[in-house]
């Protein structure tokens, strides 16, 4: 066992769940150090789910961003082959890919957070003992001394393509129809499927390849996007699940 895994299975006054005012009770003096100290730990980690909050919202600009030039020289010139709509989904995904990982360490803080929430600002506003259960100052603890994600990749994905990334996807994807239909190659008309699926090749690039690839990341994207949203459970629960409803008066 590890310094640090020994050191957190032996931790003081981790063994009971006790009320977050009594966890210092054999020493009075200090509870209000014990207050102050868990409060600033809670601001510090609100501080960084913001801090990582942002830099999601900076990778999603990026995506709107870079899809939106795109766009903008896709119609404007006609000379512009509809490939452009395979390199514009290239970025997006790779946007998601990154953003992913960052929301990965947004949510493992935004964890901590809400176990400071629950567990320490719940019975500090009401007065009253914790009414979950659970030694959340072990886990707390622990996860301070060993970081750890709490979701996987996978999910991570398709949180970011249920949120954004499904949505950008299907418009780009919708563009690159349009495209071939506004702009079809070497003048030719689309009056049928077959002459669709002819318009599809760019050069040497084959028609089954793009429509691989058109067809394997919409159905990809569909599927994960709605598989997670059955298994996930957001943050916040919908308008009439909750007594939160007493809010709207």
């Amino acid at each position: 066992m590890t310094p640090i895994l020994c050191y957190a299975a032996h931790m003081p006054g981790f063994e009971d769940d006790t009320d977050v005012l009594d966890a210092l009770r054999e020493d009075a003096v200090h509870e209000p150090d014990y207050v102050t100290a868990m409060s600033h730990f809670y601001r510090g980690e609100v501080g960084r789910i913001m801090t990582w909050r942002q830099r999601l919202d900076t990778t999603t600009t990026w995506a709107i961003t870079s899809t939106g030039t795109i766009f903008t020289v896709a119609f404007s010139i006609e000379k512009v082959p509809h490939l452009i709509f395979f390199f514009n989904l290239a970025i997006v995904l790779v946007m998601l890919w990154i953003e992913a990982r960052r929301y990965r360490f947004y949510d493992a803080f935004r964890a901590r957070v809400r176990m400071l929430e629950a567990h320490f600002l719940v019975p500090v506003l009401m007065r009253q003992p914790p009414k979950l259960e659970g030694n959340w100052r072990k886990l707390v603890a622990e996860d301070l001394m060993i970081p750890a994600f709490k979701v996987t990749m996978f999910e991570s994905i398709g949180r970011r393509l249920k949120r954004n990334y499904a949505f950008i996807t299907m418009i780009i994807l919708t563009a690159w129809i349009t495209k071939i239909f506004i702009h079809p190659p070497n003048g030719q008309q689309i009056e049928s499927l077959n002459s669709f699926y002819n318009a599809l090749k760019v050069g040497a690039i084959p028609e089954w390849f793009v429509a691989t690839v058109m067809l394997s990341i919409f159905v990809s994207v569909i599927s994960i996007t709605i598989y997670i949203a059955k298994k996930s459970v957001g943050e916040f629960t919908e308008v009439g699940q909750s007594s939160r409803t007493n809010w709207m008066g």
